[in-house]
């Protein structure tokens, strides 16, 4: 059966992350995890952390805007998930490319 809907747009991102995940500590046991994906990383990065417009960032990314609003609500609930619930967040998957 064939996909529906448009194929995904590769996601461009400007390097890949330093580390692989973030875990929490004083959480006694295994803990839960969520997954972040790269893209989602990234939006992050360049809208919280570097503190560019959505425009920006959107072109960036090689995206449409409404693209990036979606990746970036997503990727915040799970950094909000991972935060509150103390589950470690893991990065990857995505379909990106560096450059």
């Amino acid at each position: 059966m064939k996909p529906r809907g448009r194929p995904k747009k590769t996601r461009l991102i400007k390097r890949e992350q330093k580390i692989s995940q973030f875990s929490p500590r004083g959480r006694p046991g295994r803990p839960d995890e969520v997954e972040l994906t790269i893209d989602g990383y990234e939006a992050i990065r360049l809208s919280d952390y570097r503190g560019q417009e959505h425009n920006q960032a959107c072109k960036l990314m090689g995206i449409s805007r409404q693209t990036f609003g979606r990746i970036l609500k997503e990727a915040r609930k799970k950094v909000a998930d991972g935060l509150i619930n103390g589950k470690i967040i893991r990065f990857k998957g995505g379909m990106v490319k560096i450059g």
